[in-house]
């Protein structure tokens, strides 16, 4: 194994959700490896803003701006990918979103439009990708892009958590089903991540001058939930990704990774503000609206 092992050079990348945040690393990560990508994005600056970063990096890029909750967008454009570049070779699902809600106070409504956001777009592009993957007779790379939610109880994430958990579960069914086209299919798990969504960026450009900032205080309790001390950065997720897509990653398939700087692990412990560790003692997650990824 060389440095060579990681490139994907003159592969064709489909990043859902690319248009920011994990989404747009993952898709400039891909390309910095040598993947031509398609960047799709329910906000079309955002999109074009990332495609054209790529080409900035020497790779083709299409900017298709789709609502990932509707299945005939998804299915066109997933179609676009091969008119343009004429294949597939990778697909990283990565839409998703969250509100936090008690399950009470939630209606059929909340409901239906967590699932297709996190759920059914992951169903609806990968069952409209794994045609072209399969014809080529080179196999491909499937990434989704889950949570640590989907593996732990989520108070006031209960929907969210429930399609992150199906995420993996389907994860490890597509890399047994579609082993025999070589097609990969893994997951990675992130927990907190820098992202514009998680610091209130929803809409419009990419702006890190407007995202909302923790005080000191609830960055520093933040901080001491991560055995590692701090937030992860949406690069981190996307070098677990290009490495999954990689040659280097050719004999994984089914897995998830956590990318989540030992949370996970922690299983309820957390540092104290002088460095030990502790037990946590009824303490619930936090509502602040910049803790959410994505």
């Amino acid at each position: 194994m060389t440095s060579t092992d990681l490139l994907i050079t003159g592969q064709v990348a489909i990043v859902t959700g690319g248009g920011g945040g994990i989404g747009r690393a993952c898709a400039l990560r891909l390309a910095e490896f040598g993947a031509d990508v398609l960047i799709a994005d329910i906000i079309p600056e955002r999109a074009e803003e990332t495609a054209e970063r790529v080409r900035e990096l020497g790779r083709r890029a299409l900017a298709a701006p789709t609502d990932m909750m509707d299945t005939a967008q998804v299915t066109a454009m997933v179609a676009a990918a091969d008119t343009e570049f004429g294949r597939l070779d990778i697909l990283v699902n990565n839409v998703g979103g969250v509100a936090h809600r008690p399950f009470a106070e939630q209606n059929e409504r909340n409901w239906r439009r967590h699932i297709d956001l996190n759920l059914i777009s992951m169903l609806s592009a990968t069952s409209a990708a794994i045609s072209f993957m399969a014809r080529s007779g080179r196999g491909g790379s499937i990434v989704n892009v889950a949570s640590i939610e989907g593996v732990r109880a989520a108070p006031g994430y209960s929907v969210y958590a429930a399609c992150k958990a199906a995420m993996l579960n389907f994860t490890q069914t597509m890399a047994l089903e579609l082993s025999g086209e070589g097609i990969r299919v893994n997951a990675i798990n992130p927990d907190h991540t820098v992202t514009p969504g998680g610091r209130g960026n929803r809409v419009g450009a990419v702006d890190p001058a407007k995202w909302i900032e923790r005080s000191p205080e609830a960055q520093d309790a933040m901080d001491r939930l991560i055995p590692l001390g701090r937030e992860g950065f949406d690069t981190e997720c996307a070098d677990a990704v290009a490495y999954l897509c990689s040659p280097m990653a050719s004999y994984i398939t089914g897995v998830t990774l956590p990318v989540d700087g030992g949370t996970a692990a922690a299983q309820g412990w957390q540092r104290t503000p002088d460095g030990s560790w502790t037990q946590i003692q009824g303490q619930q997650r936090s509502n602040d609206p910049a803790e959410k990824r994505r």
